[in-house]
């Protein structure tokens, strides 16, 4: 009787929270964007939400990285205000503590179609491709296989851009930093225009070539790495990819090329495929205390009339706003008409930004917190 008790109360919960929705006028901000704060739930647990709706034949999306790099942290506001975008929302998770490497993205991120760090657990991935006359988004989980060419030889890589541990075999790029940030326990092979130029073992924090990249290898890969670098060939590395449940262990020629979407970040679980609620936390190795607490919670959606929904919901704030749980931002996203949505980075990151201001009320005592990317929404430029 208890657990009735307990499904009938949710269920009365979302009802409740989704009744009068559609009563609800989005405001135009301008043509192809419309805003709407809502506050839902009950009197003695409030929700306050913020939605962005947006058509995307008349505006455009962008993903940008803090400072501009692979690593960093910066305001979701100031990452919006240095670009001059309309309005914005923070994108992916991340790693936050005081190290030299916060700000790395946990998950998939491409900004400008370079790839800026790897994909966690093949979870579900946003990505973004402006056409001329209409901007795309896809909602894909990726599993991402990094591969390095020397010559005819192939070597796996283990991530990109990141710091690196313990028998890796890293990748650092231009956009990551002045250099690898690495320790002196490692083999580093510095290449420039496809040729190996520099070969430094048990120095570390190699600068990276503009027009190259610094192969790093630290325990059993460092060997490895050495009997590469002595071949006298072209280097590359490229990567491909499997989407959710096809085989892992990739093979340059049993993987797709990686997407051409310009802009991919990443976040967990997805909540929605093709009009039913599918929350794939356990695919996506997340846990059940993620999924069924409430907290600040920011999510993105396709609705079934073609539209794109970002949504901010607030929460930590006895009285003001308890959040959501994830059952409960699936069950109000189709309610509003979502066809694929995602849950991005929540909790004291979710911030929505709007016409020069931050539009919600993020929940740490602090105020908006730094992140690691944001996605950026700009009116789409007449022909």
């Amino acid at each position: 009787m208890k657990k009735i008790s307990v499904f009938l109360g949710a269920y009365l919960w979302t009802i409740f929270l989704c009744f009068s929705i559609f009563a609800q006028e989005f405001k135009t901000i301008q043509d192809g964007v419309e805003y709407a704060e809502m506050t839902r739930g009950t009197k003695e647990e409030p929700v306050r939400i913020n939605l962005l709706r947006l058509d995307l034949t008349k505006v455009r999306l962008d993903v940008a990285h803090a400072m501009d790099a692979a690593i960093g942290l910066e305001k979701t506001s100031s990452i919006a205000a240095r670009y001059g975008a309309l309005a914005a929302i923070n994108g992916g998770f991340f790693r936050l503590d005081r190290s030299i490497f916060a700000g790395d993205p946990t998950g998939v991120l491409k900004i400008d179609g370079k790839l800026l760090s790897e994909d966690y657990n093949g979870r579900i991935a946003f990505l973004i491709e402006n056409k001329a006359d209409k901007t795309e988004v896809y909602f894909e989980h990726l599993n991402l296989s990094a591969t390095l060419s020397v010559g005819e030889q192939f070597l796996e890589l283990s991530g990109i851009n990141r710091e690196r541990k313990q028998d890796e075999l890293l990748v650092f790029t231009p956009e990551f930093n002045r250099t690898t940030l690495t320790n002196p326990n490692g083999l580093e092979v510095i290449v420039r225009q496809r040729k190996i130029v520099q070969v430094t073992d048990g120095k570390g924090s190699s600068l990276i070539p503009p027009d190259g990249f610094v192969l790093s290898a630290s325990g059993k890969r460092r060997e490895e790495l050495l009997r590469y670098a002595k071949i006298k060939a072209e280097v590359e590395f490229f990567y491909h990819y499997a989407k959710f449940g096809d085989y892992l262990a990739l093979k340059p020629k049993l993987s797709a090329p990686f997407p051409a979407s310009e802009d991919i970040t990443g976040g967990v679980p997805q909540l929605i495929k093709n009009g039913k609620i599918e929350i794939t936390w356990q695919q996506e190795k997340s846990s059940k205390e993620f999924v069924e607490t409430r907290h600040p919670r920011t999510a993105a959606a396709k609705l079934k009339d073609g539209k794109f929904l970002l949504v901010t919901v607030d929460g930590r704030q006895a009285g003001y706003s308890v959040g959501m749980n994830l059952n409960e931002l699936a069950a109000f996203l189709l309610e509003l008409g979502a066809q694929d949505a995602m849950n991005l980075d929540g909790g004291g990151s979710t911030t929505m930004f709007l016409d020069g201001k931050v539009a919600n009320k993020p929940s740490d005592k602090e105020g908006e917190r730094s992140v690691s990317d944001a996605i950026l929404v700009f009116p789409r430029k007449k022909n």
